[in-house]
């Protein structure tokens, strides 16, 4: 009995095997990491393990291993993600301040370049934050997405006076992405350290909302690979339908990661919706994901046809890569309005001969009112 199992398991895992390898070489480069990086932790062929450290002040969470083996373009490189909390043993008021995402070797003390920074992202459960202050009408109206370190912009603080509230037990999430443009060869290992620091609460601290913007671009989704025609000059190329793409109230395809040709090229896109605006308010930080071969990303006011601030880019001249992206942080803030129309503009100069990827998004944080008259009436626990 055992031997005609046997018999038959054999060319089942054979087939199984053959199957597997043909559905893995279709994969695209990001699939393939993911795969890979689920299979060398499982495996234990590389550390699993996240490495938490509970500061006084700031909590730091070094990463699992992730294995660099092939060119890895910004959104496709191994990439981990975990829940955590703060101080799970204690439930206290606290404000963020700063964020910071560096790469180390995986003896966790030898620091590496930020070149392997893809970008880290760090969201909140609007249903549990939201719940604590009684504002459930917010609960599902944002993806509750509270800011992204990325590929020369790997550390920035909020202006001082300013954070954003949370609980030491209440819930987050982090996600992080590798990053290698350039790097070819053997394969090699590294890991991300997050570090978060924020302050004890005290009532001259004001709040600040997270509002993500970005640039999105046409596309037509029943031929989406093919690009410009002469009959529609806007359309894009996604560089994927399955993420980062949107369809608007009036069935138009719209991709936020695309392909840029050689050369120079600028995009613009109506960002007043992502803003929903209700009320005038004021903006004191803003943080730029940007990709290689950008140059500027400028955040407009249509209605006054104003500039309010440009992130400008600095690209590395001997490699592919973002050495430098600059941020807006203001304590005295600019002012924003509701019956106003915002905008984004990139500016992109491809120096490469091939097309390359571009994404483009701020995340703007605003001076949050309605959260602060909930704060001030705040009275914490004994």
């Amino acid at each position: 009995m055992k031997s005609k199992i046997l018999k038959y398991m054999l060319p089942i895992l054979v087939l199984l095997t053959i199957i597997g390898g043909i559905y893995y070489l279709k994969l695209s480069n990001r699939h393939k990491a993911i795969v890979k990086t689920q299979l060398y932790h499982k495996l234990g062929l590389v550390d699993d393990t996240w490495n938490v450290k509970i500061n006084p002040n700031s909590i730091s969470l070094t990463t699992p291993t992730l294995v660099i083996d092939n060119i890895y373009k910004s959104m496709e490189g191994p990439k981990v993600m975990r829940s955590f909390q703060l101080d799970h043993t204690k439930s206290e008021l606290v404000w963020l301040t700063s964020f910071k995402t560096q790469a180390f070797s995986t003896n966790e003390v030898d620091p590496l370049s930020n070149d392997y920074v893809c970008h880290t992202n760090v969201d909140f459960y609007d249903g549990e934050h939201y719940s604590r202050w009684q504002l459930d009408k917010r609960i599902g109206l944002h993806y509750p997405r509270l800011t992204s370190m990325s590929n020369g912009i790997e550390y920035y603080e909020f202006p001082e006076g300013f954070g954003f509230p949370v609980f030491t037990n209440e819930n987050l999430f982090i996600a992080t992405q590798a990053l290698n443009h350039n790097i070819k060869g053997d394969a090699f290992s590294i890991k991300h350290r997050i570090t978060i620091d924020y302050l004890s609460h005290n009532k001259n601290m004001r709040p600040l909302m997270s509002k993500t913007i970005f640039i999105m671009l046409p596309f037509d989704s029943n031929n989406p690979f093919s690009g410009p025609t002469e009959d529609n000059p806007n359309l894009c190329i996604p560089i994927e339908t399955k993420n980062h793409s949107y369809k608007t109230d009036s069935g138009e395809s719209l991709s936020g990661h695309w392909v840029i040709f050689p050369g120079k090229e600028t995009y613009k896109f109506d960002v007043t919706s992502q803003l929903q605006l209700k009320d005038s308010t004021t903006m004191h930080h803003i943080a730029t994901h940007l990709h290689p071969f950008s140059e500027t990303l400028a955040f407009r006011d249509k209605t006054i046809d104003s500039t309010l601030f440009t992130s400008k880019a600095e690209n590395f001249t001997d490699k592919i890569g973002l050495k430098n992206v600059s941020y807006f942080s203001s304590s005295k803030g600019i002012m924003l309005y509701p019956d106003h129309k915002y905008e984004l503009e990139l500016h992109t100069n491809n120096t490469t001969s091939i097309n390359q990827d571009m994404m483009a998004s701020m995340f703007v944080f605003l001076y949050d009112k309605q959260m602060d008259e909930k704060i001030k009436a705040f009275t914490p626990e004994e």
